[in-house]
Formats: C-alpha cells, sequence, structure tokens
C-alpha cells in the first residue's frame, strides 16, 4: 500500500528546547534562482547563527540543504507544509530571508503555528531579501497573522542586538510609527475633499473593471484582493486567462508588430542586442514582446477593461519573452498606437492603459485612484509600482538625505525616466528567472515631486498609506554602484520619502511594492495627496497620512 505524505511527519514533533529557536527559509519556485540566490542565505544564516549563539541560544533549521537541489530554501507550498508538521508549534521561530520568497510555500504552516514569530532580513541590495520579507509581512497583516519583524546590515550591531533581545524576551518588536496620522485626525482642504468624493461617486456609481490576467503571482498573497472588499469601491474583476494573451499574441501579424518596433526607434529608445537567447536579448524576443503589446491592449479592450495585470512570472514564461516591455509601454500616455482588428479604431487612444506588474491588485486599485485623481488635477497620469527594493547613504555627498532604491522587475513608463524615450533602454532581463529573455524598459527616474503610497489589506479592510517624496538626480557614478548592487538590467528611482525614515518606512509598510506618480510641483503633488485620501476614504479605506510635505511641515 502507497503511504502518504503525512505518514511521513511525526504526530508529535520534538519539544523545542528553552533556549532554541528554530529556522525556516522561504524561497523561489524557480530552481534557477534558488540556486543562484543560495549562497547569499547562507552567509545571512551564518551570521545570525553568530549572533544568536552570543546570546546564549542555538539556531536550528527545520529543514536541510538539499544537496541534489543545491540550495536549503523551502521551494514550494507542499514543502512548506510538510517542514511545520515537524515543527514545534510553540517554538520561536524565525523566517529569515537573503532573497525573494513566495509567501504562500509557508504561510499555511505560519497561520497555525503558535509561538513567537519573527520575519527577518539582512540590509542588501544583491537580492531581493527585503522584498521578500515586506511581501511576507504584508501577507500575514492580511492573514491576521501577528508578528515583528527585523532587518539590518550587520547583525553585531547593537540596535540589532537589542531589538532582536527583545524578541527572545517578549516575542515583540516595536518600531517607531509617530510619522503616521490618521486622515480622521487631518481635517482636509475643502476644494481637494470635495474632489476625492466627487470621484469617488464617479467610479462607484460607473463601475470600473480590474482586468486580471491569472491571479496569486509568485505567492503574493497580500496582492490579492478578496472580491467582496474590493467591490463597494466600484471595481469589479474580470478574470482573464494567460493562455487567452498567449493565443492572441500569436495572431498578431509581423507588420503590426515591426509597426510598434519601429515606433520605438523614432522615439529614441535603445535596445541592447546579441545573438545568444540564452543569455542576450534578440530581435525575436523584441518581436514577441510588440506582439504581446498589441495582443494585451486588444483584449483590454475586448472585455472594456479599465486597467490590466499580466501575472507572467509562471507558466507564460516558458512559453514567452517577459512581459515587462509591454508594461511599461502600457503606463505610458506616449505610446505606440493600437489599432482594433478591424483597423478602424485607435484603442484607449491619446492615454495610458494602466497595468498593475506582477497583477499586485492593491497596485491596481492605487493606480487606478491616481490615474483618476492626476487627470482631474492635470497632473501626470503615468504611474507605476516599484520594490521597495534597498536604500543607502549618497556616497558622492550630493546628497544629505537618505536614499531609497525604488526599482521594480523590469519596467516603468518613459514618462518617468531623463529623457523619456530617449532615456529609455532594453536589456534581456536576468536568465535565472526569466528563460525565454525578452527586454526591459529601463531608464533613470527624473528628480521631481512624487506622492508614493499603497493599498494593503488589514483587520480584514482595505487601508492605505499615502506619503510625500521627491525623485533626486545622482551623478553617474554613484547611479551606477546602486544599479551593481542590485539588478542594473531594471529601471531605478532615487526617492527620497519626506518626514520618514528609513526604519519607520520598514517598520510600517506591508508591501513589497510601493505605488509612485510624479507632480508638476510640491504645491501640487501636495493637492494630488489630499484629493487621493479623499477618493480613498470615500470609497470606504481606512486612510493614513504618512511623514511631512516637503519643507517638514505635518499634514
Amino acid at each position: 500500500m502507497a503511504v502518504t505524505r503525512r505518514a511521513a511527519t511525526q504526530k508529535n514533533p520534538a519539544r523545542a528546547k528553552n533556549r532554541q529557536v528554530t529556522l525556516v527559509a522561504s524561497g523561489d519556485l524557480r530552481l534557477s534562482a534558488n540556486q543562484m540566490c543560495w549562497p547569499a542565505q547562507r552567509e545571512m544564516e551564518d551570521s545570525l547563527q553568530k549572533v544568536l549563539q552570543r546570546e546564549g541560544y542555538e539556531l536550528v533549521r527545520a529543514h536541510p540543504y538539499k544537496r541534489a537541489q543545491k540550495h536549503g530554501f523551502i521551494a514550494s507550498q507542499r514543502e512548506g507544509m510538510d517542514v511545520f508538521a515537524n515543527i514545534d508549534h510553540r517554538a520561536k521561530l524565525v523566517v529569515a530571508e537573503a532573497v525573494w520568497q513566495y509567501s504562500h510555500h509557508v504561510l499555511a504552516g505560519l497561520l497555525s503555528h503558535q509561538g513567537p514569530l519573527l520575519t527577518l532580513a539582512n540590509w542588501s541590495g544583491q537580492w531581493p531579501g527585503l522584498v521578500g520579507m515586506l511581501n511576507l509581512n504584508g501577507s500575514l497583516a492580511k492573514a491576521g497573522r501577528s508578528y515583528a519583524t527585523l532587518w539590518g546590515e550587520d547583525f553585531t550591531d547593537p540596535l540589532f542586538v537589542k531589538r532582536l533581545k527583545r524578541w527572545l524576551r517578549s516575542g515583540a518588536i516595536e518600531h517607531d510609527d509617530s510619522h503616521v496620522q490618521p486622515l480622521s485626525d487631518a481635517p482636509l482642504p475643502t476644494r481637494e475633499a470635495r474632489l476625492g468624493r466627487e470621484l469617488a461617486e464617479e467610479l462607484q456609481g460607473r463601475k470600473a473593471i480590474m482586468g486580471v490576467f491569472d491571479e496569486g503571482c509568485m505567492g503574493m498573497f497580500n496582492a490579492i484582493i478578496p472580491d467582496e472588499l474590493l467591490h463597494p469601491t466600484g471595481v469589479f474583476k474580470e478574470r482573464l486567462s494567460q493562455s487567452a494573451l498567449y493565443h492572441e499574441t500569436l495572431q498578431v501579424s509581423d507588420e503590426e508588430a515591426w509597426g510598434v518596433r519601429s515606433w520605438l526607434e523614432r522615439r529614441g529608445m535603445q535596445f541592447q542586442l546579441g545573438r545568444d537567447p540564452a543569455t542576450e536579448l534578440t530581435d525575436d524576443q523584441i518581436h514577441r514582446q510588440c506582439q504581446m503589446y498589441i495582443a494585451a491592449v486588444r483584449i483590454a479592450e475586448d472585455f472594456g477593461c479599465d486597467l490590466i495585470g499580466i501575472q507572467y512570472q509562471q507558466g507564460l514564461k516558458d512559453l514567452l519573452p517577459a512581459s515587462d516591455l509591454v508594461e511599461g509601454m502600457l503606463n505610458n500616455t506616449d505610446r505606440p498606437p493600437v489599432k482594433s482588428r478591424d483597423g478602424r479604431r485607435v484603442l484607449y487612444k491619446d492615454q495610458p492603459l494602466p497595468h498593475f506588474n506582477e497583477v499586485d491588485e492593491c497596485s491596481g486599485l492605487d493606480a487606478l485612484m491616481t490615474f483618476r485623481v492626476h487627470a482631474a488635477l492635470d497632473q501626470p497620469v503615468e504611474t507605476t509600482l516599484h520594490d521597495v527594493r534597498w536604500g543607502d547613504i549618497d556616497r558622492s555627498g550630493t546628497v544629505e538625505e537618505y536614499v531609497w532604491v525604488f526599482l521594480i522587475s523590469g519596467s516603468a513608463p518613459p514618462a518617468h525616466f531623463i529623457d523619456g524615450w530617449k532615456g529609455a533602454s532594453s536589456e534581456r532581463q536576468p536568465p535565472m528567472y526569466f528563460p525565454s529573455g525578452g527586454g526591459t524598459l529601463k531608464g533613470i527616474s527624473q528628480p521631481g515631486e512624487i506622492v508614493w503610497s499603497r493599498v494593503y489589506i488589514e483587520d480584514q479592510r482595505l487601508k492605505m498609506d499615502l506619503g510625500r517624496g521627491g525623485v533626486v538626480e545622482l551623478p553617474e557614478e554613484e547611479t551606477q554602484r546602486r544599479w551593481q548592487a542590485t539588478t542594473p538590467q531594471w529601471p531605478i528611482m532615487h526617492a527620497v520619502t519626506y518626514g520618514v525614515t528609513r526604519d519607520q518606512l520598514m517598520g510600517r509598510h506591508k508591501a513589497n511594492h510601493i505605488q509612485v506618480a510624479y507632480a508638476h510641483s510640491p504645491r501640487e503633488a501636495d493637492r494630488a495627496l489630499l484629493a487621493k485620501a479623499a477618493m480613498a476614504d470615500a470609497l470606504g479605506l481606512e486612510v493614513f497620512l504618512c511623514g511631512t510635505r516637503k519643507h517638514g511641515k505635518s499634514w
């Protein structure tokens, strides 16, 4: 008789010792990524083990290094469930991440675990460990699971050790949230309050469709908005299939695809081409991406979508080049025109078709609100999400403030770049993530005033944090240092968050992504933020204002 998986687990897992900490490491679903990133994870775990030993604690891995696969990550939901079945449910538990991770690999086990929980990441841009930890934090917040969180460049730093010892004693770590103010405590100016209410009433009266090309990208539980929370805002999902996107892509003629490519080159975009499709960007990859761009717009029109999100990462990655070039074009007002199948109409003419990368539906709702608020205020309507990838002081000394590296995994709208399309380039996506290649839409974000925001789910309701910031211009050498410390194929934004420190943002933020949009001036950016806050409030979201305006004035 066949033995079931459950029979292989212990009925009564061994009780953890009093001064023992159990560690789990959630990884990618893609073997190549887990293998490439494992050395950084191992180094971080060694550092954690040493600091715990000095405090009199033993660090015990709950799952082994897998020699055949050449990594030590939990690499699937099933594996995660099996690992947690053998963990003492009252043990002190650390989820340690130096890499991007799929939260659903460990979510089931974390929800049933009863002991103190700490999510932890090293402060490094090498791999998206901070991004992975923030995604897990957002997923836990959505699920209602309490957690503590911690990060640091140097695990021997006294402040890091102090916070770690606090968690070892009490199971909790408090982070400074003095920068956060509920909207209910900040009376809104009459004009912005009225505009926000009007835009909310318009959306709820004439409802919008969010086109979703397969949910749940890369295990991002936090990125899925339950229908019962989304519908009261006036937004409804059209659940689309990536199989349909693949089919429609193949129906687009070569002539139409070459028209898109020619348009991009006339605008000045540069393609970094090579000959080996396994490691370099090729003409064939770009051609397929141009076909996918036309296909995505036509499918959106077919279903009357106001915005769309392509999952891409799983399934489609084995059939087509990456969707990133497509996504960046969609989010730009000035983009290659797409005609209806009969050639009689230009679809979504003279406007973006907002795209929420990686099917992050929270960012999708945010992007839709941003588009409408900025259009009403005659501000730039281009918006995108970025990963909260990393940050550092400006080593060139040009900027005194702490400068974040906001970096999205492949594309941003060229309207955000220095020199627009002329400042845009396309490089092959890293092979460990993207076996079929495909070009990015890369550039350096131009200096200017931004509104940043995040929609998230907590306490079974939609919430939104908003803040003000600026994008600064750094010398070429400093920009390259930051790119080389992260992923140089991807677009970068040098961001400063007004009135919000590094640790305040990390302690508060409940998502791997942050939404950004430009405004023409500081005053107009303040107005856009307040109008969007009013709109979100009228739609039923609980809204929080974070930090200050440009010159330190509170809300």
